[in-house]
């Protein structure tokens, strides 16, 4: 889009204006932290089963907010999928003054379900400070997002006044966590108010405490579902069984083919690597991740790679009766859902083919297989010679004062896809403000303060070199 001539700046400059930029947020966040509690009260859910009022009510939640933080151009869009409403996204500009770059800060309002209240030592949705965390649905995936773009460009505004000429679109999605369903079309739909050079998806997580990342890499996705039929119907376990196997048995021998003994996923066709610049401590895995003592990590290579560079396949659900409905039968089928996460490189359609191909391959005693294909979504790949990938990391840098990471993520952003193919020349950088123990998607996610704080002056600084003429080469 916009070419840009940089200006002469020296240090002295650009310790101005970071030691401005600090000042004002240091100001604002007792605020924004309020803000973003207000957030957290709000249960917008976009699944069918939820109350479509508090999504809409979200919505316009976040469009005051940003009306506050100065924005006039505040909109609530959205766009049909098959005759059924998407759900509400906020889209807000301010044009880029003559000669200057456009950014978007991408976020989204809608969270997961709480699940099991229970599990939660604080109510999901009253947003609860322990210990320098802030506790509740959403407190960091994803309405900490929003609040680090708000109060970035609060900042800026503050600290600029009329030199801040860097172009701002806000764009807060209202249904990331039902899979997007209207995204593409969104885009396609808004595609002239969404165009940017850079784009910051703000849906990822640092390092650790302490030390920062911009996300690099994303694992792609594929998943479906894998039916084994031995029978026509259910006969008497007693009179029938021995010869024929029943079909849930029959699952676990396919399901078991998937990994060989190591744990490496043993489908044919797959690509991954083991390169992966930095290392994760097995130790720090095995707390983040909560394993079990005496349970045996699966896979080879560095644990870096196998999260982030290889592929990783899971069994996330299985229909066949509970224990407490089973009775004396040889089940005649059994299905199970898979879920596939891809390294970067791999193209979904050729891994949806090698999942299909390697379980009717390897039918057990002849059992009937059928497979149905589900949800795919590409992986991705940060080229960090980029000037935006640069701006980042210091920015990122000066914020926490210790380096950042270039680090993979084992999760997906399906949607990522979209932006790369429909604005191909904008530069991608996927921040966030999620630490290893924020429990995303799970009972007490939480969000640690000081990280928040500082991932909320690293955006300001980047947008104040963005703004001074940093995306060009030096």
């Amino acid at each position: 889009m916009t070419s840009i001539t940089p200006p002469s700046h020296d240090r002295t400059e650009h310790s101005s204006t970071s030691d401005g930029l600090r000042a004002s947020v240091d100001a604002a966040f007792p605020r924004i932290v309020e803000h973003l509690s207000e957030l957290v009260a709000i249960p917008g859910i976009a699944w069918d089963a939820f109350d479509a009022h508090e999504l809409d009510r979200s919505a316009e939640a976040v469009a005051t907010l940003i009306r506050e933080a100065g924005l006039d151009d505040v909109r609530i869009l959205r766009v049909d999928n098959d005759g059924t409403p998407g759900g509400p996204a906020v889209v807000a500009r301010r044009p880029a003054a003559e000669g200057k770059p456009t950014v978007l800060l991408y976020a989204h309002h809608d969270v997961q379900p709480p699940g099991d209240p229970d599990l939660w030592d604080s109510e999901p949705f009253v947003a609860t400070e322990r210990n320098g965390r802030l506790y509740g649905r959403g407190a960091a995936d994803d309405k900490a997002g929003i609040m680090a773009h708000i109060g970035a460009v609060g900042a800026l505004t503050e600290v600029l006044g009329e030199s801040f000429g860097v172009g701002v679109t806000l764009f807060i999605e209202g249904e990331e966590e039902a899979g997007s369903p209207t995204f593409r079309s969104f885009l396609e739909t808004y595609r002239d108010d969404l165009a940017a050079d850079v784009i910051v998806v703000a849906d990822s997580s640092n390092w650790k405490v302490g030390v920062p990342a911009l996300t690099t890499s994303l694992r792609g996705l594929v998943d479906g579902t894998i039916e084994v039929q031995v029978l026509d119907h259910a006969v008497h376990s007693g009179m029938f069984g021995g010869p024929v196997l029943d079909a849930p048995t029959l699952l676990a021998r396919l399901i078991a083919t998937l990994h060989d003994d190591a744990g490496d996923v043993a489908i044919d066709g797959l690509v991954g690597g083991d390169n992966a610049t930095v290392e994760y401590d097995e130790q720090d895995y095995r707390s983040d991740a909560s394993v079990l003592d005496g349970v045996q990590l699966a896979g080879t290579g560095s644990l870096a790679s196998r999260l982030w560079h290889k592929p990783a396949l899971s069994i996330i659900g299985m229909d066949i009766p509970s224990v407490a409905l089973s009775s004396n039968t040889l089940l005649p089928r059994a299905r199970a859902k898979f879920s596939l996460r891809l390294a970067p490189g791999q193209d979904p359609g050729i891994a949806m083919d090698a999942v299909r191909a390697h379980v009717e391959r390897h039918a057990p005693f002849g059992a009937t297989v059928t497979f149905t294909p589900g949800e795919t979504g590409s992986p991705f790949l940060t080229d960090t010679s980029e000037p935006a990938s640069r701006l980042a990391l210091e920015a990122l840098e000066e914020a926490w004062g210790v380096a950042a990471v270039e680090a993979g993520m084992g999760g997906s952003i399906p949607f990522i896809a979209d932006l790369t193919e429909l604005f191909p020349s904008a530069q991608i950088l996927i921040t966030g403000v999620e630490d290893p123990d924020s429990r995303a998607h799970s009972a007490n996610e939480s969000l640690h303060l000081d990280e928040f704080h500082k991932a909320v002056l690293a955006e300001a600084i980047l947008l104040a070199r963005i703004n001074e003429g940093g995306l060009e080469a030096p």
